[in-house]
């Protein structure tokens, strides 16, 4: 999964993904072996050659200033974040150095006052590789229920979203839409890979993935591309029946991420985040969502 390899693969694939008839490319009838478009067809969309496009394609290309990189993007109808990794490969290509062993990763300072005010809200601090570094009682409630409470606290047996989503029955049934899920935790995964292209840890998470889901190599060989900061999703908690999220990432840079999950005010979401609230004060976790209401109503 070098730098190289990637870039070449991205354009390869996000070629082959766009019509003739969507960047309007006359075909006048021709049957064609693929339904993408031709590389000379892209290179004049970019307004490069096609021997030049072909070569960075090919990966034998090393120059490609930022200039011809957002022709390029423009071709193929890249959103933002899809440009900004489309540099990032690029860049990786051109400054390509051995992998290197991670730094340990801990939750910063400002990180642990976010999450010492946010006890009444379901949160959770990410590390660059999707790694659980700290939940608040409400978040792991809502995430990782059937989990250790204290697992993020020993580096070597922390959880690991991505790896949760997955390869974890648990977390795979409490999405509705779980596809929906999987392809925002594999499209922020290519751009924290195309960012840290060294990084040992992250590629040996990529490729455990890989080897233990069809479905994650799937996602992965689409080169499917999303900065993923804010989503609704519908859940299905084992505790609290159905309930819908909106799920933000509230720090970015450098550092970890804090995520928080709310609710719309007055929902019947909402009522169920309070029901799973009540139940871990209580630490009386009941088990059903039947009984988590009629205590909450006897109350």
């Amino acid at each position: 999964m070098t730098g190289k390899s990637q870039l070449g693969n991205f354009l390869q694939a996000r070629r082959s993904q766009l019509r003739p008839k969507d960047v309007g490319v006359p075909t006048y009838g021709e049957r064609r072996r693929v339904p993408g478009l031709r590389r000379e067809e892209l290179a004049l969309l970019a307004g490069v050659s096609a021997s030049y496009y072909t070569r960075l394609e090919q990966g034998q290309s090393l120059s490609a200033s930022s200039e011809v990189l957002d022709a390029i993007a423009g071709a193929l109808r890249l959103d933002e974040s899809e440009r900004r990794y489309l540099h990032d490969l690029a860049r990786a290509d051109r400054h390509r150095t051995r992998g290197r062993r991670p730094a340990a990763e801990r939750v910063t300072e400002a990180a642990a006052q976010l999450m010492d005010v946010l006890a009444d809200v379901p949160a959770i601090v990410l590390g660059l590789r999707s790694d659980v570094l700290a939940w608040n009682r409400l978040g792991h409630a809502l995430f990782a229920g059937h989990l250790d409470p204290g697992a993020p606290d020993l580096s070597a047996q922390r959880p690991n979203m991505a790896r949760l989503v997955f390869l974890d029955g648990h977390t795979r049934d409490l999405y509705a839409d779980w596809p929906s899920k999987a392809r925002a935790v594999v499209g922020n995964l290519r751009l924290v890979a195309a960012q840290h292209p060294q990084d040992t840890a992250l590629h040996a998470l990529l490729g455990e993935l890989s080897a233990k889901s069809v479905e994650f190599a799937s996602m992965w060989a689409d080169h499917r591309v999303k900065a993923c900061t804010v989503a609704a999703y519908e859940m299905r908690h084992p505790l609290v029946g159905p309930l819908t999220v909106v799920q933000q990432t509230l720090s970015h840079g450098p550092g970890p991420n804090v995520v928080v999950a709310t609710t719309e005010a007055g929902s019947t979401s909402r009522t169920a985040l309070a029901l799973l609230a009540q139940a871990i004060a209580q630490d009386t976790i009941p088990a059903d969502p039947a009984q988590t209401a009629r205590r909450a109503g006897a109350g």
